[in-house]
């Protein structure tokens, strides 16, 4: 092989790029600085992708189990177990070596000319903490949490995941329009960017650490490695049981297609037998082209017909990227700005006028700006899946109780993801609760709100911004704007 062939990118290798892209295709996201929350957030991709990325079109799987587990107290989530069912049954570890945007990153830092830790028994001991830690901070703390509190803790999201503090927190800080977030962070944030810097460093001498030893998903995954339909198998007639496969193979596997193969086919190319290919049922994706003519006719698909295959794959891929982007993006979260309002302030940095807005509140009045005028206005930005928001709400209960001239109104994000008038009536919450619609009825896009939760919007009797406040307040935050 010469050098230009050695520097030609694998299937495999573009086939995770291109996953990387289309689970991140919101190219405004990165542009603004802001997270989007259309529709297609409902779904989950197969792979490790943080909801938070300004990029991400859709949900994380393991994010969304945190979620669902939180939320047993009043609903099971049997749709991310069923998809995450459906993923490991269909494709089980070939998520991690083929379809995992972290997964590409760990390679690529690995590609870092420095001495290699090789696999020992020391690291296969090590694959089994990702276990623990998919049953402590995955499954057992939000599930506890969700019930004693009645609030949502991702504990592995919150106080591990490095692919969310790259994704997602770095890449909303490094956006000039989200300056105002650096003051809230803590020291969650310093222990997270702490993980992220040593997973990092590990992964170089380490390949692919990350899903080796902590990712939760690799281990559900794992789970289904054995009898999953695409995946490395072996034709054990073929096979002299050498052991060349396992040893030359990166991870901690005892045999090929056991919990700890990624199912990325390197092994393949080593089989001087030809045992081994990736295979879709009885279909041959990937073989070692020196065994190819010993497979069974029905078994072989050309070197033509598998080229063919993949060039459409990669053009079905490029194209939903680009519908994706330029057509259902656009057009399912649009410019909140119309005709009637073009050219006027949306009013979210202080001392502004806010413009006028009206929206239809769950106990079915209406909240009206204009008319709450020559009162104070506490607007509060928030969501049930979002802890803090949930945390703070009786302060804003208590602000309206104790001063008359103060008007408050909790306006929830257009995503739910629970009956939000159940979960007030639930809470006993006696503040007007709206649930925000998409598009150019946008409150949230006209008070200028953020896609960081919880915010809060305080005006004068004038209607002018005195404070636009991301994250948790206090009562004395709030009191202070509502004393005379």
């Amino acid at each position: 092989m010469n050098a230009r062939e050695k520097l030609k990118p694998s299937k495999r290798k573009i086939i995770q790029l291109y996953c990387a892209l289309l689970y991140n295709a919101y190219i405004k996201g990165f542009i603004k600085g802001e997270i989007y929350t259309g529709k297609a957030k409902y779904a989950c991709v197969p792979g490790l992708n943080c909801y938070s990325c300004p990029g991400a079109v859709s949900s994380c799987p393991l994010g969304s189990l945190q979620a669902a587990l939180a939320g047993t107290h009043d609903r099971i989530g049997f749709y991310i177990f069923g998809i995450l069912l459906l993923y490991g049954i269909i494709a089980g570890r070939t998520v991690c070596g083929w379809l995992c945007p972290f997964g590409l990153l760990q390679e690529l830092l690995h590609k870092i000319p420095t001495p290699k830790l090789k696999k020992n028994k020391a690291t296969r001991i090590l694959s089994y903490l990702k276990y623990v830690i998919l049953a402590v901070f995955a499954a057992i703390l939000p599930l506890a949490y969700g019930l004693a509190k009645d609030m949502s803790l991702p504990g592995f999201c919150k106080y591990i995941c490095p692919a969310g503090t790259l994704e997602g927190a770095v890449g909303l800080l490094i956006n000039p329009s989200n300056k105002s977030l650096f003051g809230a962070l803590g020291g969650t944030f310093r222990l997270k960017i702490t993980i992220l810097i040593l997973c990092i460093l590990t992964c170089i001498f380490v390949y692919r650490a990350f899903c080796r030893f902590i990712c939760p998903l690799g281990a559900i995954y794992g789970l289904f490695n054995r009898f999953c339909f695409i995946g490395v198998r072996t034709d054990e007639s073929a096979c002299n049981h050498c052991g060349l496969c396992v040893k030359k193979c990166e991870t901690d596997i005892l045999h090929v297609s056991d919990r700890e193969c990624i199912q990325c086919g390197k092994c393949i190319d080593v089989c001087a037998q030809g045992a081994l290919s990736i295979k879709a049922g009885k279909i041959v994706l990937k073989t070692n082209e020196i065994a190819e003519s010993p497979l069974p006719e029905n078994e072989r698909v050309s070197k033509n017909k598998k080229r063919k295959l993949f060039s459409v794959i990669a053009m079905v891929i490029a194209a939903a990227v680009l519908i994706f982007v330029f057509v259902w993006v656009n057009f399912s979260n649009p410019n909140p700005v119309s005709p009637e309002n073009a050219g006027q302030s949306v009013g979210y940095e202080p001392g502004m006028q806010l413009e006028d807005f009206s929206v239809e509140c769950l106990d079915g009045s209406t909240f009206r700006l204009e008319e709450n005028r020559g009162k104070k206005v506490i607007i509060n930005l928030w969501a049930t899946y979002c802890g803090p928001c949930v945390e703070e709400m009786p302060y804003f209960c208590d602000i309206a109780d104790r001063y008359d001239d103060v008007t408050v109104i909790a306006i929830h994000h257009p995503l739910t993801v629970t009956d939000v008038d159940a979960f007030v009536s639930e809470k006993g919450w006696n503040i007007p609760v709206a649930v925000d619609k998409e598009g150019p009825a946008s409150v949230w896009d006209k008070v200028g709100g953020t896609t960081v939760m919880p915010q809060t919007i305080v005006l004068d009797k004038d209607g002018i911004v005195v404070e636009n406040h991301v994250g948790n307040v206090t009562p004395e935050m709030l009191e202070k704007h509502c004393e005379p």
